[in-house]
């Protein structure tokens, strides 16, 4: 009966893109509920760990490098998941987030000179479970809709989560601002426990609303691991893209509240932004893949990134205090409305895929793969802004983006084959 009033009821736009008989209310309904409490975490992640964990550029390096240990193990970690099926490994991955952000709200209220030490631990917990939500989501996005929209359907999902960090993001930026007039300063623990605690109690919502999902994904086991010689362009294009996504990811948010004196609701203001430009983005990108092809995609984000990098890194040389600020701040949303393009990596694995499986098998060992280097990026990043300042280390973010376009344009439409399961 339910899932019948789901079908009548969703909007006619989703017809043209999902399967008929699929059923997504759910789905989506866990990623709006995640994306709300990711957008809180993510809020005030940066100047928790700079202004009350007291952790410093280099240390960040550090933390970064446990915190994508995950990412980097991904495809061992599904090996003991590998007769699971997709919705399953999915519930898994909510689950853990949300013992990861239980805990950050429990150390958070305790006084401990092992402090930093719990923090990272659990920040490892809740990226475990993100990283292991990542090959699956994009599985059971494509899955649900009809080949030829998968595209659409990885923008409407991103959308969509993107939507719930939007919620979670001006939520952080309200939280402060109220404290703040009843004088509690940016370096009180109160506004973070209070973070912590609504993204905690979001996260369990989700993890029951994921616990009703059935299993209308992959039924046979997966393959432990895969490697296939004809995805060995895409692991490559995984490096690159790992490498500068790294820097950006961890280094960015640190120069705004280092170097600019960012607060969390000024930073959770700039991802509110750039969350929305994301969803805004996210299906005329995802229209664009499969208008002009993923090559074409892949070529010309990676070449505007180039001057994004150079921006971020020299605007304090270039400009005044004020001005390079507003010039950081621009480049910053710049950064997150390319990395959508990302999506079209996804879209290649699909279109040389012989089948559900191997495209789930493949998504997750390229995650791994590009961990490999985003993690030795997250350690020496720390070190480069030490010896060389924040110019060099995003000079060779730039150089990462070009390199990705020039590998990125050697892809060959006559890679791609008719999957087994058409």
């Amino acid at each position: 009966m339910i899932d019948n009033i789901e079908r009548r009821n969703r909007p006619r736009f989703l017809d043209v893109i999902y399967r008929p008989e699929e059923k997504i209310g759910r789905f989506l309904s866990v990623l709006v509920l995640f994306g709300i409490a990711f957008g809180l975490k993510r809020g005030i992640q940066d100047n928790y760990l700079a202004e009350i964990i007291n952790i410093e550029p280099f240390e960040r390096g550090i933390v970064e490098f446990f915190r994508e240990l995950p990412g980097l193990l991904l495809v061992f970690i599904l090996a003991l998941m590998y007769r699971f099926a997709d919705s399953k490994v999915f519930k898994v991955g909510v689950a853990l987030m949300a013992a990861g952000l239980a805990g950050l709200l429990v150390t958070s209220s305790i006084e401990t000179l092992m402090i930093k030490v719990f923090v990272v631990f659990f920040m490892v917990v809740f990226s475990t479970g993100e990283h292991i939500i990542m090959p699956v989501r994009s599985t059971i996005a494509m899955e649900l809709a009809k080949r030829e929209k998968a595209g659409a359907s990885l923008g409407i999902t991103t959308s969509i989560n993107q939507l719930g960090n939007i919620a979670g993001f001006l939520i952080v930026t309200a939280v402060f601002y109220f404290l703040g007039r009843m004088g509690y300063t940016r370096t009180d623990m109160t506004g973070y426990r209070i973070v912590f605690g609504i993204a905690t109690a979001l996260m369990i919502a989700a993890v029951m609303v994921s616990a009703a999902l059935k299993e209308t994904t992959l039924k046979a086991p997966r393959q432990r691991f895969y490697f296939a010689k004809k995805f060995n362009k895409y692991y490559i294009l995984e490096v690159f893209y790992g490498s500068r996504k790294q820097i950006f990811l961890t280094f960015a948010p640190y120069v705004l509240i280092l170097q600019y004196g960012a607060d969390p609701s000024i930073m959770s203001i700039l991802f509110a932004i750039c969350a929305v430009f994301v969803m805004l983005c996210s299906p005329l990108i995802g229209k664009l893949i499969d208008k002009v092809g993923y090559k074409a995609v892949m070529v010309g984000d990676t070449l505007i990134l180039i001057v994004v990098c150079l921006m971020y890194g020299f605007s304090h040389r270039l400009f005044t205090p004020g001005v390079a600020f507003i010039v950081v701040c621009i480049n910053f949303i710049l950064d997150q409305i390319i990395s959508i393009a990302s999506m079209a990596n996804n879209v290649y694995v699909q279109r040389i895929s012989k089948n559900r499986e191997e495209i789930t098998a493949t998504l997750s060992t390229g995650i791994s793969v590009n961990h490999v280097f985003s993690v030795v990026i997250a350690l020496l990043g720390g070190w480069i802004w030490k010896i060389a300042g924040i110019e060099t280390l995003f000079t060779i973010s730039a150089i990462l983006g070009l390199i990705n376009s020039i590998y990125a344009a050697t892809i060959k439409k006559s890679e791609e084959i008719v999957p087994e399961d058409e």
